[in-house]
Parts: C-alpha cells; sequence; structure tokens
C-alpha cells in the first residue's frame, strides 16, 4: 500500500495497530496540554478569620480588664471563597452576647480589618471572649476563634 508521496506503509496488522495506538497517545497527551494551560484552575475555597492586637500583630491581645472598661482587637476577614460572601461576627463573653459586626460584603480575593469592642459586665477570671463567624445567613457557626480575660 502506498500513501501520500510515494512513501510506503510497510509492516503486518500489529505494526499499523501499534503505529495507531501511539499516534491516538500522542494526540490525547497534546491535547491534555493545551486543556491544562487553557483552562484556568479553581483554587481551594475558604475564609481567612483572624485576630491582631492593636498593634497590626498577632499579640497584644487585652488579657486582663475592669469591670465596664473597652477591650479593643482587630478581626479581619479574607475572602478566598472565589465568589462575593457576606460575614456576620459575633462576640460573645462567657456564651453571652456582647457585640456584633455585619452584615459585611467582602468581594473575593478581598480583606475585611476593623477594631471591633467588647465590655466584660462581670469580674472573673478566665472569661471566654469567642470571636463567632457567620457566612451568610447561616445559622451555623462557620469559623470561631477566642481569648481568655480576667476581668477585676
Amino acid at each position: 500500500m502506498r500513501v501520500g508521496n510515494g512513501l510506503s506503509w510497510r509492516g503486518g496488522f500489529w505494526d499499523k495497530a501499534l503505529f495507531s495506538i501511539l499516534l491516538m497517545a500522542i494526540l490525547g497527551a497534546l491535547g491534555t496540554v493545551v486543556y491544562t494551560i487553557t483552562v484556568p484552575k479553581v483554587g481551594e475555597k475558604f475564609t481567612e478569620f483572624y485576630l491582631l492586637g492593636l498593634n497590626g500583630e498577632a499579640s497584644g491581645y487585652p488579657t486582663q480588664l475592669r469591670v465596664g472598661e473597652v477591650g479593643k482587637v482587630v478581626v479581619g476577614i479574607g475572602n478566598r471563597e472565589h465568589e462575593t460572601a457576606t460575614y456576620r461576627v459575633e462576640v460573645r463573653i462567657d456564651g453571652v452576647i456582647n457585640n456584633q459586626a455585619g452584615p459585611l460584603t467582602i468581594k473575593s480575593d478581598e480583606t475585611w480589618q476593623e477594631v471591633v469592642t467588647f465590655t466584660p459586665a462581670r469580674a472573673g477570671d478566665k472569661q471566654k471572649v469567642e470571636f463567632l463567624l457567620y457566612k451568610q445567613g447561616q445559622s451555623d457557626v462557620y469559623q470561631r476563634l477566642h481569648l481568655f480575660l480576667d476581668v477585676s
């Protein structure tokens, strides 16, 4: 059998079959490479939720306050959900709602940071100050952080 410009396709059935399989594998590999390059990969979806001291570092949190004294921390939310999301932050001291922020609508790949305050109403050591993050009106807590506070 002659193919094209006088080229001869010699060999038996198995040679032709193996050549066809090799050709399909090469074309498949090229197609996979083109697809991988042209279709963007969507990364992991998550929300960053963190506390900073007023110095902008992960230190300097209030640990001792007096009853009625205002405690302050910087709360940060980074939206890495690949879509605009709405959040709400609730501050609780020993399970009792003390303050809240939101609703906060944050675009994809943007970060919100703001000073959030809390005021202890009773004296006692090791009071748990919780920062609860809720996402888009969900009733379940999406993420949580906490500090312990000695109140005199």
